[in-house]
């Protein structure tokens, strides 16, 4: 039985190659293989219309010619499958065998060629050990259901059947193999490498300078306790060693609490921030930071950019990945650890984001 392909491009657009008649004429037949794209977002009907533009019409009864109609089927597993927009085409069995008998020839010995009925009794016998019950059927897909819909069903059986109307023998029901889990994200994923290979480079200088802040910030913190234990031996020295005495060092030191708490309150105010330590050590480290990046030139924006792709590719990779019912291993194509964390901190933060979101719009 003649095959097609279906493939995937970087552009993640679908490349389907399948061979068609270009001249219906039992005497010479000119088979021609067809690359067409389609994006997945568009309707069956869509390539329907553009395998019609490349096949030669068909004549009715009345002589008139129409374009032939192509049908999209595909077999149904029993395993929670995706369902088509519209109720299964009962008569699909019954289409085959009309159209098998449309496209019969005889090849001078008396003897029927192969043609798809082998393939379709193929696809439709029982796995060893099942019943007959659960042999697996045929559905025609409703055409305006999206290709990617369609392909995403069709992957469970990886393969699926555009049937020609008026198509001679071996290309009236033409078996389309669909891409595995390998093929179908080699692009994905090699983007993804790409990108993780980028985010693991800023990535190490990243580190680095976040270590520098952090410890930064912890020598502010010490530094503090410092000039705290230093305002106390002073206000201890002038109090009992000097003649000022308690008297004139009371008011003082209360005057000089007060004016440091109103002076952080003030800062809290001005910075729109909480009133708390790790609010104020938030900011020493943020400062630190934003100091060391430019030093080391590190590009926040990029950053930025580089974890969402990546994280828009994993998510699209693991939808691929149920889609085929496998397991993704991402750390062989992030390639290290820090640009796993890294990716999984900003979903994180995401999720977060959201949720704190919806809490909100929920009081």
């Amino acid at each position: 039985m003649t095959k097609g392909k279906l493939l995937t491009t970087p552009s993640r657009l679908f490349k389907l190659l399948i061979p068609l008649s270009t001249a219906y004429h039992r005497e010479h037949k000119d088979i021609e293989p067809i690359a067409i794209l389609v994006h997945p977002q568009q309707p069956l009907s869509h390539l329907e219309r553009l395998i019609q533009s490349e096949v030669p019409p068909i004549k009715t009864s009345d002589g008139q010619t129409r374009s032939p109609t192509v049908s999209f089927i595909a077999m149904q597993i029993e395993d929670h499958p995706i369902r088509p927009r519209k109720a299964v085409y009962e008569g699909t069995g019954a289409e085959v065998h009309q159209l098998d008998e449309l496209g019969r020839i005889d090849d001078g010995k008396g003897k029927r060629p192969p043609t798809e009925d082998d393939t379709y009794t193929y696809l439709r016998r029982t796995e060893p050990g099942q019943n007959e019950s659960m042999e697996q059927q045929f559905v025609r897909w409703s055409q305006s259901t999206e290709i990617g819909d369609f392909i995403r069903d069709a992957a469970r059986a990886r393969e699926f059947i555009v049937s020609v109307e008026g198509a001679p023998a071996g290309l009236h029901q033409i078996r389309v193999a669909v891409p595995s889990f390998d093929e179908r994200t080699y692009f994905l994923r090699m983007r993804l490498r790409k990108i993780s290979g980028r985010i693991q480079g800023i990535a190490e200088i990243k580190h680095e300078c976040d270590a520098l802040a952090h410890r930064g910030a912890q020598r502010v913190a010490v530094g503090g306790f410092g000039i705290l234990a230093l305002w106390w031996y002073l206000v201890y020295k002038l109090t009992f060693e000097t003649e000022l005495g308690w008297d004139t060092m009371e008011p003082v030191t209360y005057l000089a609490s007060l004016s440091t708490l109103m002076g952080g309150y003030l800062w809290f105010l001005y910075h729109n921030r909480e009133i708390s330590y790790r609010s104020a050590l938030d900011f020493t480290i943020n400062a630190r930071q934003k100091k060391l990046y430019q030093d080391k030139g590190v590009d926040l924006h990029l950053w930025e950019s580089l974890i969402d792709e990546g994280n828009t590719l994993r998510k699209e990779i693991k939808s691929i990945a149920a889609e085929y019912d496998v397991e993704w291993d991402e750390m062989q194509d992030e390639r290290d650890e820090r640009v796993t964390e890294a990716l999984k901190q900003e979903r994180t933060q995401k999720n977060g984001s959201k949720r704190d979101r919806d809490e909100e719009g929920d009081d």
